[in-house]
């Protein structure tokens, strides 16, 4: 394998990509002298592999009804089990245009309108979207902060239940927490959802981008008398930085909940694309894999450089990032209202970030910013930052 250049600079404007060619009408900051840190994609070319695939099914030229790549599904369950110890049966994937879908189509397939779905916020913020917009209720349980980490509140999450709880979404790992949830606090998770008859959507999309020191856990492996209400969503999209691809999988073991969340999906006429299908099985490979082993450590020197540099903004925190590549900034400590700090970051910094508010309570003194860029691009935020919040130093 040819070792990645994730120093690269890769020019993205006039590309139609939403993270450059959107952020001014987004987030207010110009393309022309601005720093893209707020959608989730990253700025580095995938595996070659990736983009061989891509070449074949253009340089065939046909575009017509694909059939699924003979190594599409052994791709998933081999990938599963080297990188996650989980033995996936193919019959237990189905195929989602992407985990946003997926999600949408498990609150569809197992709640009713004006049922609650529970929210651990704050929390990425396309589940609350896809939970309004069917006509579902978010319940908003709020996590705790423990030192410099979110944990789970049980006992006060116990008083919020009103018994129209359906559904539970978790991120796992969290975005934008950064937390990778131990055994222990997955196990306490489905047990909540066993006692208040739950069903559980674990989404784990960025349980490859785990840092050096952490381990993450499949919540299937953590809890496996939970099948019969356990809906586990994956993707290559994220880790591999294919997202333009809308593919994910929802990997369901019970027969009777993988029947309810097909006969949703066969009910709205989905069905995926050739090139996201080729694009994931050229990415579940080993070339894959050796790709993400050189990304995790580029990924965590961007980290280190980043919390080192917001470490000396006074009244700036960052929460220890333990997975994902989205560092999440508390700008409480400045003493500033929010569109204070915001106007600092997009007038004066020219950073387009993720707006803390938009992720649910517990986020309003937060920005999401996103790492997964070239190291030259970090240098800049960080001396930005610096410069925007100068006055505090």
């Amino acid at each position: 394998m040819t070792t990645p250049d994730f120093d690269e600079i890769i020019d993205r404007h006039g590309t139609n990509c939403t993270k450059w060619d959107d952020m001014q009408a987004a987030c207010g900051v110009s393309p022309d002298d601005g720093l893209a840190m707020w959608i989730a994609d990253m700025d580095f070319r995938p595996p070659h592999s990736v983009q061989q695939a891509v070449e074949r099914c253009a340089a065939h030229g046909i575009y017509g009804y694909p059939a699924q790549h003979p190594d599409y599904l052994p791709s998933i369950r081999w990938w599963m089990e080297n990188r996650h110890g989980w033995r996936v049966d193919p019959d237990w994937i189905v195929t989602a245009l992407g985990l946003v879908n997926g999600t949408a189509l498990a609150v569809a397939a197992f709640t009713q309108p004006g049922d609650r779905v529970i929210l651990m916020t704050p929390v990425y913020h396309a589940f609350a979207r896809i939970i309004r917009a069917q006509g579902r209720e978010v319940a908003e349980f709020p996590l705790r902060r423990e030192g410099e980490h979110y944990a789970m509140d049980w006992s006060a999450w116990e008083s919020l239940l009103t018994g129209r709880e359906r559904m539970l979404i978790l991120c796992s790992p969290h975005n934008p927490g950064g937390r990778v949830w131990t055994p222990e606090e997955l196990r306490q998770v489905a047990d909540f959802c066993k006692q208040h008859d739950l069903v559980l959507v674990s989404d784990e999309i960025h349980h490859d981008l785990v840092m050096p020191g952490h381990q993450h856990t499949v919540t299937a492996l953590a809890a496996p008398d939970i099948a019969d209400r356990l809906i586990t969503l994956t993707a290559a999209t994220k880790t591999f930085n294919i997202a333009g691809a809308h593919v994910g999988n929802a990997i369901i073991s019970d027969p009777k909940l993988r029947a309810a969340y097909t006969a949703q999906m066969a009910g709205m006429g989905l069905s995926t694309g050739m090139f996201g299908i080729d694009m994931a099985t050229a990415a579940y490979s080993p070339e894959g894999a050796a790709w993400l082993d050189a990304l995790i450590p580029y990924l965590d020197a961007n980290r280190r450089l980043f919390d080192e540099g917001i470490a000396q903004i006074p009244g700036l925190r960052s929460m220890p990032l333990q997975a994902t590549y989205l560092a999440w900034v508390d700008f409480e400590g400045t003493g500033m209202a929010a569109p204070e700090f915001r106007q600092r970051l997009t007038r004066d910094a020219r950073i387009a970030a993720n707006n803390g508010s938009s992720f649910g309570l517990g986020g309003e003194s937060f920005m999401r910013f996103n790492l997964a860029t070239p190291r030259a691009n970090v240098e800049r935020a960080v001396a930005r930052l610096k410069a925007a919040f100068a006055d505090l130093q």
